[in-house]
């Protein structure tokens, strides 16, 4: 017999207790090497912490020998786009930031520093990341509004050694771009062919209309749709990233764009897509409402509408969740192993296959078990791996690290 639902003030309660007792917050941190002994502590500090000093000076890449740099990653933001909540400023970041680094390391072992930057301008953001990179073998960028994201994630790639991830955009690319391989294949549509609808033209919009893109998608068949209406070309209110999709189309409205479309991908905002809407799409539709904690259309209304087509949302009490946790730790773990200066276009698309192959194998009883199903098989109500799947670690970073090597030989 099922629970019943929390009632708003529990589950309010709840979250907050969580994150308060029995001590504030959700990391620590926690020595790796004995210290109990006099011995001890003169390794792991004066005077034998100057060898490893010495050496790394000699040649920084022993930094990865000596310390704990290639498993760390930096997870910053400034606070400009929390989650579904906006601009609510760096300090109120902080409990999503080490949410983030519980993530790193419950699903590819990977240590995180959380880090809040109170930066006036992208370039003072820039500035800081930049000064303290040194210390990390990757930076993951979190929760920074658009266009900002795009300028900073850009200018750190330029300027640094390391990886540098904008997870608001390529993470969530991943995942959309892995789902919507298989639902196309469930339906029996082919991306290189299929109409698809962007509702949303932020980081992640905008990130994963360029994978698509890169996959096979054409851009004659992709209509993006902002709060306006569609992108298009005779529109003087559009920042270059929108721009690439200006089409020269009579669609006005997201409704109009709906019209026989294949796709809809809506990274945006709660019930913004009609019943009506989905009605008018082509057969076999795949819906991706991914906008949290509401989506565009819910799956009831939305199933309701259209007995035929595949359903993806942002949230976890529904088939066929689209969550950011089944890439950025592993494509961070591949990165790291293969110790990638940069997560290419190559790594992104190596994870989306490896991702899309994995939900059409036979899905393991642990994972059965994890989730209290009795049976789960690749469908319309499987198309990506669940979280928990403990073939992810060993599949993502592989077909990840396998594509960095690749970078690296073709330089």
């Amino acid at each position: 017999m099922s629970q019943a639902p929390l009632t708003k003030n529990a589950a309010k309660k709840k979250a907050l207790d969580y994150h308060r007792l029995p001590k504030p917050g959700k990391l620590s941190v926690e020595s790796s090497k004995p210290c109990s002994t006099q011995e001890d502590l003169s390794l792991a500090y004066t005077p034998g912490v100057a060898q490893p000093v010495l050496e790394i000076a000699k040649n920084p890449a022993k930094a990865y020998d000596y310390t704990n740099k290639g498993n760390l990653v930096a997870v910053i933001t400034d606070g400009t786009a929390i989650l579904g909540l906006g601009d609510r400023g760096p300090l109120a970041a902080k409990p999503v930031m080490e949410g983030k680094a519980v993530l790193f390391k419950q699903f590819a072992g990977i240590d995180v520093f959380d880090i809040e930057v109170n930066a006036k301008t992208p370039q003072d953001f820039i500035n800081v990341v930049e000064a303290i990179a040194p210390t990390f073998g990757g930076i993951n960028l979190e929760d920074i509004a658009a266009p900002h994201c795009f300028e900073i994630e850009a200018a750190l790639k330029k300027k640094l050694d390391i990886p540098v991830f904008h997870d608001d955009q390529h993470g969530t690319a991943t995942i959309i771009c892995a789902g919507l391989i298989n639902a196309l294949h469930v339906q029996g549509k082919a991306l290189e062919t299929a109409k698809v609808v962007c509702l949303g033209a932020g980081a992640a919009g905008i990130a994963s209309m360029n994978l698509l893109l890169a996959m096979g998608a054409k851009k004659s068949n992709i209509t993006l749709v902002d709060s306006k209406g569609v992108v298009h070309k005779a529109r003087t209110d559009l920042n270059s990233f929108k721009k690439a999709y200006a089409r020269k189309t009579a669609l006005r409205t997201l409704a109009d764009a709906m019209q026989g479309a294949d796709v809809f991908v809506g990274v945006s905002g709660a019930n913004l897509v009609s019943p009506t809407m989905v009605k008018s799409m082509a057969d076999k539709p795949v819906v991706f409402a991914l906008a949290n904690p509401n989506p565009e259309i819910l799956p009831e209304k939305a199933k309701a509408a259209r007995s035929d087509l595949i359903m993806a949302t942002g949230r976890s009490d529904y088939p066929n969740q689209v969550n950011n946790v089944l890439g950025f730790p592993f494509i961070f773990r591949g990165a790291l192993d293969a110790r990638a200066r940069q997560i290419t276009q190559d790594m992104l698309i190596a994870a989306v296959h490896a991702l899309a192959e994995l939900a059409r194998e036979p899905v393991p009883a642990t994972v059965l078990k994890a989730y209290k199903l009795k049976k789960l098989a690749f469908g319309p109500d499987y198309i990506l791996p669940k979280p928990f799947d403990p073939r992810l670690v060993e599949r993502v970073p592989q077909a990840v690290a396998k594509a960095a090597g690749r970078k690296k030989a073709g330089r």
